[in-house]
Protein backbone atom coordinates (compact mmCIF):
# COMPACT_ATOMS: atom_id res chain seq x y z
CA UNK A 1 0.00 0.00 0.00
CA UNK A 2 1.11 3.64 -0.41
CA UNK A 3 3.44 4.95 2.28
CA UNK A 4 2.16 7.14 5.12
CA UNK A 5 2.16 10.92 4.89
CA UNK A 6 4.43 12.80 7.30
CA UNK A 7 2.99 15.13 9.90
CA UNK A 8 3.68 18.85 9.88
CA UNK A 9 2.20 22.23 10.65
CA UNK A 10 -1.51 22.70 9.94
CA UNK A 11 -2.48 24.42 6.70
CA UNK A 12 -5.16 27.16 6.64
CA UNK A 13 -8.41 25.92 5.15
CA UNK A 14 -8.01 28.35 2.26
CA UNK A 15 -4.45 27.12 1.59
CA UNK A 16 -2.94 30.59 2.01
CA UNK A 17 0.84 30.88 2.17
CA UNK A 18 3.03 33.12 4.35
CA UNK A 19 4.01 36.39 2.60
CA UNK A 20 7.66 35.32 2.79
CA UNK A 21 6.89 32.35 0.48
CA UNK A 22 5.49 34.62 -2.21
CA UNK A 23 8.21 37.27 -2.02
CA UNK A 24 10.57 37.22 -4.99
CA UNK A 25 8.49 34.63 -6.85
CA UNK A 26 9.14 36.27 -10.22
CA UNK A 27 12.83 35.37 -9.92
CA UNK A 28 12.15 31.66 -9.38
CA UNK A 29 11.17 28.98 -11.85
CA UNK A 30 7.64 27.62 -11.59
CA UNK A 31 6.24 24.27 -12.65
CA UNK A 32 3.00 22.36 -12.19
CA UNK A 33 2.83 18.66 -11.37
CA UNK A 34 -0.48 16.82 -11.83
CA UNK A 35 -0.74 13.48 -10.08
CA UNK A 36 -3.10 10.93 -11.64
CA UNK A 37 -3.49 8.22 -8.99
CA UNK A 38 -4.86 5.38 -11.12
CA UNK A 39 -3.29 2.15 -12.32
CA UNK A 40 -4.71 -0.90 -14.05
CA UNK A 41 -2.93 -3.10 -11.47
CA UNK A 42 -0.65 -2.39 -8.52
CA UNK A 43 2.92 -3.52 -9.24
CA UNK A 44 4.53 -5.47 -6.42
CA UNK A 45 7.47 -3.05 -5.96
CA UNK A 46 5.40 0.18 -6.00
CA UNK A 47 4.57 2.30 -2.94
CA UNK A 48 3.36 5.34 -4.91
CA UNK A 49 -0.02 6.83 -4.07
CA UNK A 50 -1.98 4.87 -6.66
CA UNK A 51 -5.25 2.95 -6.76
CA UNK A 52 -6.97 0.56 -9.10
CA UNK A 53 -10.42 1.42 -10.42
CA UNK A 54 -12.12 -1.15 -8.17
CA UNK A 55 -10.77 0.58 -5.04
CA UNK A 56 -12.53 3.87 -5.66
CA UNK A 57 -15.92 5.40 -6.22
CA UNK A 58 -17.83 8.62 -5.83
CA UNK A 59 -15.75 11.78 -6.01
CA UNK A 60 -12.56 9.72 -6.16
CA UNK A 61 -13.50 7.96 -9.38
CA UNK A 62 -11.54 8.16 -12.60
CA UNK A 63 -14.53 9.65 -14.41
CA UNK A 64 -14.71 12.64 -12.06
CA UNK A 65 -11.00 13.16 -11.61
CA UNK A 66 -10.21 15.76 -14.30
CA UNK A 67 -12.89 18.10 -12.98
CA UNK A 68 -11.72 17.61 -9.39
CA UNK A 69 -8.08 18.33 -10.25
CA UNK A 70 -9.13 21.47 -12.12
CA UNK A 71 -10.59 22.80 -8.85
CA UNK A 72 -7.16 22.64 -7.24
CA UNK A 73 -5.63 24.45 -10.22
CA UNK A 74 -8.10 27.27 -9.58
CA UNK A 75 -7.18 27.21 -5.89
CA UNK A 76 -3.49 27.49 -6.79
CA UNK A 77 -4.15 30.61 -8.85
CA UNK A 78 -6.12 32.15 -5.99
CA UNK A 79 -3.46 31.38 -3.37
CA UNK A 80 -0.57 32.60 -5.49
CA UNK A 81 -2.38 35.79 -6.49
CA UNK A 82 0.10 38.37 -7.78
CA UNK A 83 2.89 35.80 -7.35
CA UNK A 84 1.31 33.53 -9.96
CA UNK A 85 3.29 33.25 -13.19
CA UNK A 86 3.01 31.03 -16.26
CA UNK A 87 4.26 27.48 -15.76
CA UNK A 88 7.54 26.79 -17.51
CA UNK A 89 6.98 23.06 -17.18
CA UNK A 90 3.93 20.84 -16.64
CA UNK A 91 4.29 17.18 -15.72
CA UNK A 92 1.55 14.54 -15.48
CA UNK A 93 2.71 11.66 -13.29
CA UNK A 94 1.17 8.76 -11.48
CA UNK A 95 0.01 6.14 -11.43
CA UNK A 96 -0.67 5.93 -15.14
CA UNK A 97 -1.99 9.26 -16.42
CA UNK A 98 -2.86 7.75 -19.79
CA UNK A 99 -5.45 5.49 -18.18
CA UNK A 100 -7.60 8.62 -18.33
CA UNK A 101 -9.04 9.52 -21.72
CA UNK A 102 -6.83 11.91 -23.68
CA UNK A 103 -9.68 14.43 -23.52
CA UNK A 104 -9.48 14.41 -19.70
CA UNK A 105 -5.73 15.04 -19.71
CA UNK A 106 -6.27 17.80 -22.25
CA UNK A 107 -8.93 19.41 -20.03
CA UNK A 108 -6.58 19.34 -17.03
CA UNK A 109 -3.88 21.00 -19.13
CA UNK A 110 -6.41 23.55 -20.33
CA UNK A 111 -7.23 24.38 -16.69
CA UNK A 112 -3.54 25.10 -16.06
CA UNK A 113 -3.38 27.28 -19.16
CA UNK A 114 -6.51 29.26 -18.27
CA UNK A 115 -5.96 29.73 -14.52
CA UNK A 116 -2.17 29.89 -14.19
CA UNK A 117 -0.87 30.29 -17.72
CA UNK A 118 1.72 28.24 -19.60
CA UNK A 119 4.88 29.94 -20.84
CA UNK A 120 5.68 29.89 -24.57
CA UNK A 121 7.80 26.85 -25.40
CA UNK A 122 6.97 25.15 -22.09
CA UNK A 123 7.82 21.48 -21.65
CA UNK A 124 4.63 19.46 -21.08
CA UNK A 125 5.19 15.79 -20.21
CA UNK A 126 3.00 12.84 -19.42
CA UNK A 127 4.10 9.50 -18.06
CA UNK A 128 2.56 6.49 -19.77
CA UNK A 129 2.70 2.72 -19.84
CA UNK A 130 3.33 1.22 -23.29
CA UNK A 131 0.00 -0.63 -23.15
CA UNK A 132 -2.00 2.46 -22.11
CA UNK A 133 -1.59 4.50 -25.32
CA UNK A 134 -2.93 4.49 -28.85
CA UNK A 135 -1.85 6.45 -31.92
CA UNK A 136 -5.08 8.44 -31.75
CA UNK A 137 -4.70 9.26 -28.06
CA UNK A 138 -1.09 10.42 -28.45
CA UNK A 139 -2.08 12.61 -31.40
CA UNK A 140 -4.81 14.16 -29.24
CA UNK A 141 -2.30 14.90 -26.49
CA UNK A 142 0.09 16.55 -28.92
CA UNK A 143 -2.74 18.66 -30.32
CA UNK A 144 -3.66 19.73 -26.77
CA UNK A 145 -0.13 21.02 -26.13
CA UNK A 146 1.80 18.06 -24.74
CA UNK A 147 5.40 18.00 -25.97
CA UNK A 148 6.88 14.91 -24.35
CA UNK A 149 5.96 11.40 -23.18
CA UNK A 150 7.88 9.24 -20.71
CA UNK A 151 7.20 5.53 -21.13
CA UNK A 152 7.63 3.10 -18.24
CA UNK A 153 9.54 0.45 -20.15
CA UNK A 154 11.43 -0.86 -17.04
CA UNK A 155 12.88 -3.89 -18.86
CA UNK A 156 12.70 -5.72 -22.17
CA UNK A 157 13.07 -9.13 -20.53
CA UNK A 158 9.83 -11.00 -19.74
CA UNK A 159 11.03 -12.74 -16.57
CA UNK A 160 12.26 -9.42 -15.14
CA UNK A 161 8.94 -7.75 -15.92
CA UNK A 162 7.18 -10.68 -14.25
CA UNK A 163 9.05 -10.14 -10.97
CA UNK A 164 8.11 -6.44 -11.11
CA UNK A 165 4.53 -7.45 -12.02
CA UNK A 166 4.58 -5.18 -15.04
CA UNK A 167 1.79 -6.22 -17.38
CA UNK A 168 2.86 -4.77 -20.73
CA UNK A 169 4.30 -6.82 -23.58
CA UNK A 170 7.88 -5.57 -24.17
CA UNK A 171 7.28 -5.95 -27.91
CA UNK A 172 4.77 -3.09 -27.68
CA UNK A 173 7.38 -0.50 -26.62
CA UNK A 174 8.74 0.19 -30.14
CA UNK A 175 5.21 0.68 -31.43
CA UNK A 176 4.34 3.10 -28.63
CA UNK A 177 7.52 5.07 -29.29
CA UNK A 178 6.78 5.19 -33.02
CA UNK A 179 3.25 6.46 -32.39
CA UNK A 180 4.60 9.17 -30.09
CA UNK A 181 7.13 10.19 -32.74
CA UNK A 182 4.43 10.34 -35.39
CA UNK A 183 2.44 12.64 -33.10
CA UNK A 184 5.45 14.95 -32.80
CA UNK A 185 6.27 14.14 -29.17
CA UNK A 186 9.72 13.77 -27.62
CA UNK A 187 10.24 10.37 -26.00
CA UNK A 188 11.87 9.26 -22.77
CA UNK A 189 12.18 5.64 -21.65
CA UNK A 190 12.36 4.61 -17.98
CA UNK A 191 14.36 1.54 -16.96
CA UNK A 192 14.76 -0.22 -13.60
CA UNK A 193 17.89 -2.24 -12.88
CA UNK A 194 18.67 -4.57 -9.98
CA UNK A 195 15.46 -6.60 -10.08
CA UNK A 196 15.95 -10.03 -8.42
CA UNK A 197 16.93 -12.54 -11.09
CA UNK A 198 18.10 -9.92 -13.59
CA UNK A 199 21.50 -10.84 -15.05
CA UNK A 200 23.98 -8.44 -16.59
CA UNK A 201 23.03 -9.83 -19.99
CA UNK A 202 19.35 -9.16 -19.21
CA UNK A 203 20.19 -5.53 -18.50
CA UNK A 204 22.26 -5.23 -21.67
CA UNK A 205 19.33 -6.66 -23.65
CA UNK A 206 17.01 -4.04 -22.13
CA UNK A 207 19.45 -1.24 -22.94
CA UNK A 208 19.85 -2.48 -26.50
CA UNK A 209 16.08 -2.64 -26.92
CA UNK A 210 15.69 0.87 -25.51
CA UNK A 211 18.37 2.32 -27.76
CA UNK A 212 16.88 0.59 -30.81
CA UNK A 213 13.81 2.81 -30.23
CA UNK A 214 16.04 5.91 -30.59
CA UNK A 215 14.65 7.80 -27.57
CA UNK A 216 15.63 11.35 -26.73
CA UNK A 217 16.11 10.59 -23.05
CA UNK A 218 16.64 7.58 -20.76
CA UNK A 219 16.10 7.34 -17.02
CA UNK A 220 17.56 4.33 -15.22
CA UNK A 221 16.84 3.73 -11.55
CA UNK A 222 18.10 1.08 -9.16
CA UNK A 223 15.25 -0.95 -7.72
CA UNK A 224 14.35 0.31 -4.25
CA UNK A 225 12.43 -2.13 -2.09
CA UNK A 226 10.00 -0.08 -0.01
CA UNK A 227 8.61 -1.42 3.24
CA UNK A 228 4.98 -2.45 3.02
CA UNK A 229 5.10 -3.44 -0.63
CA UNK A 230 4.35 -6.92 -1.90
CA UNK A 231 7.94 -7.31 -3.10
CA UNK A 232 9.30 -6.44 0.37
CA UNK A 233 7.09 -9.18 1.82
CA UNK A 234 8.36 -11.69 -0.73
CA UNK A 235 11.94 -10.86 0.23
CA UNK A 236 11.18 -11.06 3.93
CA UNK A 237 9.79 -14.56 3.41
CA UNK A 238 12.81 -15.57 1.32
CA UNK A 239 10.77 -16.06 -1.85
CA UNK A 240 13.02 -13.73 -3.87
CA UNK A 241 16.57 -12.56 -3.08
CA UNK A 242 17.27 -9.04 -1.86
CA UNK A 243 19.13 -6.65 -4.18
CA UNK A 244 22.91 -6.46 -3.78
CA UNK A 245 24.61 -3.06 -3.57
CA UNK A 246 27.62 -4.41 -5.46
CA UNK A 247 25.40 -5.85 -8.20
CA UNK A 248 23.53 -2.58 -8.55
CA UNK A 249 26.82 -0.65 -8.77
CA UNK A 250 28.03 -2.98 -11.52
CA UNK A 251 24.75 -2.50 -13.36
CA UNK A 252 24.92 1.28 -13.04
CA UNK A 253 28.30 1.16 -14.76
CA UNK A 254 26.82 -0.99 -17.53
CA UNK A 255 24.04 1.56 -17.99
CA UNK A 256 26.42 4.50 -18.04
CA UNK A 257 28.91 2.82 -20.39
CA UNK A 258 26.19 1.72 -22.81
CA UNK A 259 24.37 5.04 -22.94
CA UNK A 260 27.58 7.05 -23.20
CA UNK A 261 28.77 4.89 -26.09
CA UNK A 262 25.42 5.54 -27.79
CA UNK A 263 25.95 9.32 -27.58
CA UNK A 264 23.94 10.10 -24.45
CA UNK A 265 25.29 12.29 -21.64
CA UNK A 266 24.39 12.05 -17.98
CA UNK A 267 23.02 15.26 -16.50
CA UNK A 268 21.69 13.80 -13.23
CA UNK A 269 22.78 10.63 -11.48
CA UNK A 270 19.91 8.56 -12.94
CA UNK A 271 19.19 10.49 -16.14
CA UNK A 272 20.81 10.69 -19.58
CA UNK A 273 19.88 12.90 -22.54
CA UNK A 274 20.79 12.62 -26.22
CA UNK A 275 21.23 16.40 -26.43
CA UNK A 276 21.22 19.06 -23.66
CA UNK A 277 17.81 20.22 -24.89
CA UNK A 278 16.40 16.74 -24.26
CA UNK A 279 16.94 16.91 -20.47
CA UNK A 280 13.75 16.90 -18.41
CA UNK A 281 13.36 20.56 -17.49
CA UNK A 282 10.62 19.80 -14.97
CA UNK A 283 12.85 17.55 -12.90
CA UNK A 284 15.79 19.94 -13.27
CA UNK A 285 13.65 22.59 -11.61
CA UNK A 286 13.17 20.27 -8.62
CA UNK A 287 16.90 19.65 -8.31
CA UNK A 288 17.66 23.37 -8.63
CA UNK A 289 15.23 24.31 -5.88
CA UNK A 290 12.51 25.95 -7.98
CA UNK A 291 8.84 26.41 -7.11
CA UNK A 292 6.15 23.95 -8.11
CA UNK A 293 2.53 23.30 -7.27
CA UNK A 294 1.56 19.64 -7.02
CA UNK A 295 -2.04 18.93 -8.01
CA UNK A 296 -3.73 15.74 -6.85
CA UNK A 297 -4.06 13.39 -3.86
CA UNK A 298 -0.75 12.96 -2.05
CA UNK A 299 0.98 15.50 -4.30
CA UNK A 300 3.76 17.62 -2.78
CA UNK A 301 4.33 21.31 -3.50
CA UNK A 302 7.07 23.83 -2.78
CA UNK A 303 6.87 27.61 -3.01
CA UNK A 304 9.50 29.94 -1.57
CA UNK A 305 10.73 27.62 1.16
CA UNK A 306 7.28 26.33 2.17
CA UNK A 307 6.52 22.69 1.38
CA UNK A 308 3.13 21.04 1.78
CA UNK A 309 1.50 17.76 0.83
CA UNK A 310 -2.09 16.86 0.07
CA UNK A 311 -4.30 14.25 1.70
CA UNK A 312 -3.65 10.90 0.08
CA UNK A 313 -6.99 9.28 -0.63
CA UNK A 314 -8.73 10.49 -3.81
CA UNK A 315 -12.14 10.53 -2.11
CA UNK A 316 -10.87 12.69 0.78
CA UNK A 317 -9.10 14.91 -1.74
CA UNK A 318 -12.26 15.40 -3.79
CA UNK A 319 -14.31 16.02 -0.64
CA UNK A 320 -12.13 18.86 0.56
CA UNK A 321 -12.12 20.59 -2.80
CA UNK A 322 -15.87 20.08 -3.07
CA UNK A 323 -16.25 22.00 0.21
CA UNK A 324 -14.06 24.82 -1.07
CA UNK A 325 -11.16 23.83 1.21
CA UNK A 326 -7.49 23.27 0.51
CA UNK A 327 -6.68 19.56 0.13
CA UNK A 328 -3.35 20.06 1.95
CA UNK A 329 -2.71 17.64 4.82
CA UNK A 330 0.20 19.51 6.43
CA UNK A 331 3.20 21.71 5.63
CA UNK A 332 6.64 22.73 6.81
CA UNK A 333 8.49 26.02 6.55
CA UNK A 334 12.11 25.32 5.70
CA UNK A 335 14.73 27.20 7.70
CA UNK A 336 18.08 28.32 6.34
CA UNK A 337 19.81 25.12 7.50
CA UNK A 338 17.09 22.95 5.95
CA UNK A 339 17.41 24.74 2.62
CA UNK A 340 21.20 24.44 2.70
CA UNK A 341 20.99 20.68 3.26
CA UNK A 342 18.44 20.25 0.49
CA UNK A 343 20.40 22.38 -1.94
CA UNK A 344 23.58 20.36 -1.41
CA UNK A 345 21.63 17.08 -1.54
CA UNK A 346 19.87 17.91 -4.81
CA UNK A 347 22.37 20.05 -6.70
CA UNK A 348 25.20 17.62 -6.02
CA UNK A 349 23.37 15.05 -8.16
CA UNK A 350 23.65 17.23 -11.26
CA UNK A 351 26.43 17.10 -13.84
CA UNK A 352 26.48 20.92 -13.77
CA UNK A 353 27.59 20.62 -10.16
CA UNK A 354 27.40 23.20 -7.39
CA UNK A 355 29.52 25.97 -5.90
CA UNK A 356 31.06 24.67 -2.65
CA UNK A 357 31.71 28.20 -1.43
CA UNK A 358 28.03 29.10 -1.65
CA UNK A 359 27.08 26.77 1.19
CA UNK A 360 30.39 26.84 3.05
CA UNK A 361 31.55 23.32 2.19
CA UNK A 362 34.82 24.22 0.48
CA UNK A 363 37.08 22.19 2.87
CA UNK A 364 34.93 19.08 2.53
CA UNK A 365 34.77 19.48 -1.25
CA UNK A 366 38.57 19.85 -1.44
CA UNK A 367 39.04 16.51 0.31
CA UNK A 368 36.44 14.84 -1.91
CA UNK A 369 38.32 16.16 -4.95
CA UNK A 370 41.49 14.54 -3.63
CA UNK A 371 39.57 11.30 -3.01
CA UNK A 372 38.36 11.21 -6.62
CA UNK A 373 34.69 11.56 -5.73
CA UNK A 374 34.33 15.11 -7.06
CA UNK A 375 35.93 16.84 -10.03
CA UNK A 376 36.12 20.49 -11.16
CA UNK A 377 33.18 21.83 -13.19
CA UNK A 378 32.74 25.18 -14.98
CA UNK A 379 32.41 28.48 -13.09
CA UNK A 380 34.13 27.28 -9.93
CA UNK A 381 31.70 24.44 -9.40
CA UNK A 382 32.41 20.83 -8.51
CA UNK A 383 30.57 17.75 -9.77
CA UNK A 384 30.48 14.05 -9.05
CA UNK A 385 32.89 11.73 -10.79
CA UNK A 386 31.43 8.41 -11.86
CA UNK A 387 32.79 6.85 -8.69
CA UNK A 388 31.16 9.72 -6.83
CA UNK A 389 27.85 8.96 -8.50
CA UNK A 390 28.04 5.40 -7.19
CA UNK A 391 28.57 6.82 -3.69
CA UNK A 392 26.37 9.91 -4.01
CA UNK A 393 24.68 9.55 -0.61
CA UNK A 394 28.03 9.16 1.14
CA UNK A 395 29.38 12.22 -0.71
CA UNK A 396 26.47 14.33 0.56
CA UNK A 397 27.02 13.13 4.12
CA UNK A 398 30.68 14.13 3.95
CA UNK A 399 29.85 17.51 2.43
CA UNK A 400 27.49 18.24 5.30
CA UNK A 401 29.77 17.01 8.12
Amino acid sequence: MPSTLPDGEPVPLDGSLPPTALAGAAQRSFGVYLHVPFCAVRCGYCDFNTYTATELGGGGSQAAYAQTAAREVTLAAEVLGDAARPAQTVFFGGGTPTLLPAADLASMLRAVREDLGIAPGAEVTTEANPDSVTPEGLAQLAEAGFTRVSFGMQSAVPHVLAVLERTHDPARVPSAVRWAREAGLEVSLDLIYGTPGESHDDLRASLDAALACEPDHVSAYALIVEQGTKLAGQMRRGEVPEPSDDDEADKYEIVDDTLTAAGFSWYEVSNWAREPGNACEHNLAYWRGGDWWGIGPGAHSHVGGVRWWNVKHPTAYAGRLGRGESPAHAREVLGADDRRVEDVLLRSRLAEGFDPAWWGVRPQAAQLLLDGLLEPAPQGRVALTRRGRLLADAVVRRLLD
